[in-house]
């Protein structure tokens, strides 16, 4: 008579059939029950560890939703992560259980580590966009609706998605950046402080006043309500090029108005500069004989 008190279901099992092979009837029918015992508890066991780890797993992705929710996380990166979270513990639960019935987890974690590996090198891109995504919405360097500059390109931020940050250029194309290499370069970010200067080089021929071109500049610029007197406009000689004295002028402005008075300010200077008498040079060559 064989006893297995500490023999695992698929153990048992084995001694029963060989029981049956040698023709001992009486030993199969006892190792049957026993086989049957020990099934029985490792079934029960195994019940016991699905149904406290499924209330367990419940717990635990409640938890992480709150947490990422105090933490004002994004709701794209909320949905991947409470799912990324969920996913793992269910697969530890289905190593507990199964080894608890007797399966060897070692080759099965073997096999799961292989084929991870080699779904990992697969999406190795896929899987940098991804880490790069997770930064971007955790540290935000931008946000939606900023305008930035980065990879070459430049545009509004509509979306942060997982994979990519989608752009819309000034002419209303869709950009696809890859968040890995959106957040492994450099981005600038023109809408994220309120307030913006705005430069201007301005070239005038050889033989103007300077002072005259300072006064009528600083006039202009004084009527504009959307200048900021603080920091005040700055006008200075600039250099002087081969046809012609360049002047630079910075005024301040909020961010959204910086185009508006990028583009006026150009055209009130060269109507006012004509009015004034104030010429704007040519590309010149003097030939000597």
């Amino acid at each position: 008579m064989i006893y297995f008190l500490d023999a695992t279901p698929i153990e048992a099992g084995k001694e029963v059939i060989e029981a049956a092979r040698n023709g001992e009837l009486d030993q199969m029918i006892d190792l049957t029950v026993k086989w049957g015992m020990e099934a029985g508890k490792s079934l029960l066991l195994a019940l016991v560890i699905f149904v406290v780890g499924r209330y367990a797993i419940k717990f635990i992705n409640r938890m992480v939703a709150r947490m990422l929710e105090r933490r004002g996380v994004e709701p794209t990166v909320q949905s991947f992560l409470k799912s990324f979270v969920n996913i793992t513990l269910i697969i530890l639960l289905v190593i507990m259980v199964v080894g608890t019935l007797g399966v060897n987890t070692t080759s099965l974690a073997a096999l799961l580590a292989s084929a991870g590996l080699a779904v990992g090198m697969a999406l190795s891109g896929n899987l940098q966009n991804l880490a790069g995504g997770i930064i971007l919405l955790f540290l935000k360097p931008f946000r939606v609706g900023d305008f930035i500059e980065a990879q070459g390109v430049s545009g509004t931020v509509k979306a942060i998605q997982i994979f990519h940050t989608i752009l819309t250029t000034l002419d209303n194309k869709e950009l696809f950046v890859p968040n890995g290499a959106l957040s492994s370069g450099n981005i600038t970010n023109y809408t994220r402080n309120d307030l913006r200067r705005v430069d201007f080089t301005i070239s005038v021929e050889y033989g103007t006043d300077t002072q005259k071109v300072k006064d009528v500049t600083l006039a202009l610029i004084s009527e504009d309500k959307r200048i900021l007197k603080d920091p005040a406009p700055f006008i200075a000689v600039k250099e002087l090029a081969n046809s012609s004295v360049d002047f630079v002028l910075r005024v301040w402005t909020t961010a959204p108005e910086y185009w508006n008075v990028f583009f006026d300010t150009n055209e009130r200077i060269y109507t006012e500069f004509n009015k004034q008498g104030i010429g704007f040079p040519f590309p010149q060559l003097q030939i000597h004989q």
